[in-house]
C-alpha cells in the first residue's frame, strides 16, 4: 500500500502544479446538477464574478464539468448538501440502500435487494463477497472539466483508523482529460482479528480529435482489500444478553484470531472507435475495446481450526490465481437520424489456477483456462428525449453462451422519466464454482455444471410526484453455496463446512421499489420502501419481504446564507428471513436454514453544513443500539455495528 501511495503522489503532484498555473486564467466553477444546490453556491458565484476582469476572464457554468460513463452517458459535479448525497457519505460512495453493512467499515455487506445483483455472460472470478467494494469497468467514469477540479473525501472509522478518497482531474487541452484517485483505509474495528486495509488506485484519460473521428477512453486501476477474518463471535448469548462486561466488544470469543484474506486486481482497459468520414458525422465506424486483468485472492491461517473440519497442513494458505484477456472489435454504421448499428467479435481467454495438484479419492486439478468467442449485433439511437439500445450476441466456440439486452429510456423533462431493460442471459459458471482447493480436506472440488439462465424485466418511472420501479426475474440452474451437515466435530467446534450446489429447479423473484421525498417548509421526509417475493420449491433465493429506509429532517440557511444545514434521524427497518452467511475461507455468502436476522430498527442522527463547496457531516449511527435490544447481525455469527459517532468532510476545488 506504501508503494501506491507514493506512486499516487508522484502523479499527482505534477497534476496539482499544472493546476495551479492554469488557475492563473481567472477560470471559476460552482458546479452541480440540482437547482437547490445553484441556489447553494449563488453567493459564492457572485463573490467571483466581483473579482473576474469581464473581457478576460471566463466565467464555468456548471454543465461544462462532466462525468461521462463508458456508456457515454453524461451527468456532471454536484456540491450539494442533500439526503440522497447524506446517503452517499460512505465507503462506497454510492448509496447503500439493499446492503448491510458488516461490523468492521472496509469489510463486506449482505445484500438484501436482489436487485443490485448484476450479471455476465462471461466465467468471473468468483469470490463475490470480497468484491463489495471492488471497482469493476463499469464504475469507472471519465471526465471533461474547464478548469481542474479536486474531490476529497475523509471519513473517520470505527477505531484507530481513517478513509481518505481523493481525486483530481484535469484537460491539459479541450480534447485530452487526466484523472488520478486513490481511496484508502484503514480501519481497527471493535472486534478481536477484524481490521480492514484496502486501498483502490485509478488512473484515467480520455481523448478525441478536434472532428471527433477518433474517441479514446483508458483506464489502469490497482486494487487491494485485506481483511483479517475472525469468523464471527461464538456465543451469541452473551452478545445479545446487552451485559456490560461484553458491551467490551473485545471480550466476546471468536473463532479465528490470526486468519486473514486478500484479494488483489490490476486492470488495463482500452476503449475506443474511428470514424472513416472526416467530415460526414453519418459515417463507418471501427470500435475496439481491450480488457486485461489479473486477480488473486488469498486466505491465511497459521494454525488451522475445526470449524473448516480437517486439513492436510495445519498452516493454512490457499491462494487462487486468475488472468482474463478480452477483446472486442466492432464495425458500425451510425447515422444521426436512424441511429448506431454495430457488429462485433468478441474473444475471451482466461486463466485460474493453483500451484498443485490434489490426489485422492477425487482428483482436483490445478488449472482451468479457456477460450471464448462470440459474434454479436448492437443497435443503440439517441435523440432528443428518446433512448434505446437492442444487443445481441451468442458463442462461436462450443460454449453454450447468449446474451439478450434491451433498453429504452424516454425522458419527458427534468422531472418525469421512463425506462425499461429487459435481459435473457445463458450465463457461464464462475470459476470458483468449479474449481477450488484448500488446505482443508472439505474445501477440494472440481465440478462439472450447467449454465445458469436468466431472464429479467425492469421498469422504472421518475417523476416529480414518486419514483417507482418493478422487476420480474426468472431464474434457472441457479448456483449457489450450501452449508452441509457435517458430522465431524472433534472438539466440540461447530463446523462451517460450505460448498457448491446447483438448484435445478425455477425461481422467479418480484420485486417493486418505491421512493419519495416529501417537503413542507423547512422540514421534509425521504421515503424508500422495497417490497420482495419469491416464487421457489427450496429456499435458495432468500430475501426480506419488505424494506425501508425513512428520513425525517429539516434544512435552512444560517448566517446570511453563507451557512447551510441539514439535520434529522433516518430510520432502517426490515422483515425476518433466513439471511445468507459468510464464509470468509471461500470469501462467499452461503445459503442456511437456520437462524432468521432481521425485525430490528436501525436509526442514525445526523447534522450536515455547508459553505460554498465545503461540506461537514456529522453522525450518531445506530444510537439506538442500547435501548432497542442487541439481537441485531448482518449475517450469522457477525453482529451489525454498535452506537459509534462519526465525522466526514467532502472538499471540492474547481480551480
Amino acid at each position: 500500500m506504501l508503494k501506491k501511495f507514493i506512486i499516487f503522489y508522484m502523479l499527482l503532484f505534477p497534476v496539482v502544479l499544472f493546476s495551479q498555473i492554469n488557475n492563473k486564467k481567472g477560470l471559476r466553477s460552482a458546479g452541480n446538477t440540482t437547482s437547490e444546490n445553484r441556489m447553494q453556491m449563488s453567493d459564492s458565484n457572485t463573490n467571483s464574478k466581483r473579482g473576474v476582469k469581464k473581457e478576460k476572464d471566463t466565467i464555468a457554468t456548471v454543465d461544462m464539468y462532466k462525468i461521462i460513463t463508458l456508456d457515454r452517458d453524461t451527468t456532471y459535479v454536484d456540491t450539494s448538501l442533500t439526503v440522497q448525497n447524506d446517503y452517499k457519505v460512505n465507503y462506497l460512495r454510492k448509496d447503500n440502500f439493499g446492503l448491510l453493512q458488516f461490523p468492521n467499515i472496509g469489510q463486506t455487506y449482505n445484500i438484501l435487494d436482489y436487485g443490485l445483483v448484476d450479471h455476465n455472460p462471461f466465467p468471473e472470478f468468483g469470490f463475490k463477497a470480497k468484491h463489495a467494494a471492488y471497482m469493476e469497468v463499469n464504475d469507472i467514469n471519465y471526465y471533461n472539466v474547464p478548469t481542474p477540479y479536486t474531490d476529497l473525501f475523509y471519513r473517520s472509522v470505527l477505531s484507530q483508523g481513517q478513509m481518505l478518497d481523493a481525486f483530481i482531474t484535469l484537460n491539459t487541452s479541450e480534447n485530452l482529460n487526466f484523472a488520478v484517485a486513490y481511496k484508502g483505509l484503514r480501519s481497527i474495528g471493535k472486534y478481536v482479528n477484524s481490521i480492514s486495509s484496502n486501498g483502490n488506485f485509478r488512473f484515467i484519460t480520455s481523448y478525441n480529435t478536434k472532428d471527433k473521428r477518433y474517441n479514446l477512453k483508458l483506464h489502469v486501476t490497482a486494487q487491494d482489500i485485506s481483511n483479517q477474518e475472525n469468523g464471527g463471535i461464538i456465543d451469541s448469548d452473551l452478545f445479545e444478553s446487552g451485559d456490560a462486561l461484553y458491551t467490551d466488544r473485545e471480550r466476546l470469543e471468536v473463532y479465528f484470531e490470526d486468519a486473514s484474506s486478500l484479494l488483489k486486481g490490476n486492470r488495463y482497459f482500452v476503449d475506443h472507435t474511428f470514424r472513416l468520414s472526416k467530415s460526414s458525422p453519418n459515417s463507418f465506424l471501427l470500435h475496439h475495446q481491450f480488457n486485461y486483468e489479473n486477480k488473486s485472492f488469498t486466505y491465511t491461517q497459521p494454525t488451522a481450526s475445526e470449524r473448516f473440519g480437517p486439513w492436510y497442513t495445519s498452516n493454512i494458505n490457499n491462494k487462487t490465481r486468475y488472468n482474463r484477456m478480452y477483446n472486442m472489435v466492432g464495425a458500425a454504421y451510425t447515422n444521426d437520424n436512424i441511429g448506431t448499428l454495430e457488429f462485433y467479435v468478441e474473444d475471451y481467454t482466461y486463466n485460474y489456477y493453483y500451484n498443485r495438484v490434489i490426489l485422492g479419492d477425487n482428483f482436483v486439478p490445478n488449472l482451468l483456462n479457456d477460450r471464448v468467442d462470440t459474434y454479436g449485433a448492437r443497435y443503440t439511437y439517441q435523440k432528443g428525449k428518446l433512448k434505446g439500445s437492442v444487443l445481441f450476441s451468442n458463442s462461436i466456440t462450443d460454449q453454450s453462451l447468449a446474451n439478450i439486452q434491451a433498453s429504452a429510456r424516454y425522458r419527458f423533462n427534468d422531472e418525469n422519466e421512463l425506462s425499461f431493460r429487459y435481459q435473457n442471459m445463458n450465463k457461464l459458471p464462475d470459476l470458483n464454482y468449479r474449481l477450488y482447493q484448500s488446505s482443508y480436506v472439505e474445501y477440494n472440488w472440481y465440478n462439472e455444471l450447467k449454465n445458469e439462465k436468466i431472464n429479467n424485466f425492469e421498469f422504472e418511472a421518475k417523476t416529480k410526484w414518486i419514483t417507482a420501479s418493478m422487476q420480474y426475474t426468472v431464474l434457472k440452474d441457479k448456483l449457489y453455496f450450501e452449508r452441509l451437515d457435517v458430522a465431524y466435530d472433534p472438539d466440540d467446534v461447530e463446523p462451517l463446512i460450505v460448498k457448491p450446489a446447483q438448484f435445478d429447479g425455477t425461481i422467479n423473484y418480484f420485486s417493486v421499489k418505491a421512493s419519495k421525498d416529501i417537503k413542507f417548509g423547512k422540514f421534509g421526509l425521504d421515503n424508500t420502501l422495497l417490497y420482495q417475493s419469491v416464487s421457489q420449491s427450496d429456499a435458495i433465493l432468500n430475501v426480506p419481504d419488505f424494506t425501508t429506509r425513512n428520513t425525517l429532517y429539516f434544512s435552512d440557511y444560517l448566517f446570511k446564507k453563507a451557512l447551510f444545514i441539514q439535520t434529522g434521524v433516518t430510520f432502517q427497518y426490515f422483515t425476518k428471513y433466513y439471511m445468507n452467511g459468510y464464509n470468509p475461507l471461500l470469501g462467499e455468502f452461503y445459503v442456511q436454514d437456520e437462524k432468521k436476522i432481521g425485525d430490528f430498527p436501525l436509526m442514525d442522527f445526523f447534522i450536515n453544513a455547508k459553505v460554498k463547496q465545503f461540506r461537514v457531516f456529522l453522525k450518531a449511527e445506530h444510537f439506538n443500539s442500547s435501548f432497542s435490544g442487541y439481537n441485531y447481525y448482518s449475517a450469522p455469527t457477525y453482529p451489525y455495528k454498535d452506537f459509534v459517532i462519526r465525522f466526514g468532510v467532502i472538499w471540492d476545488f474547481f480551480s
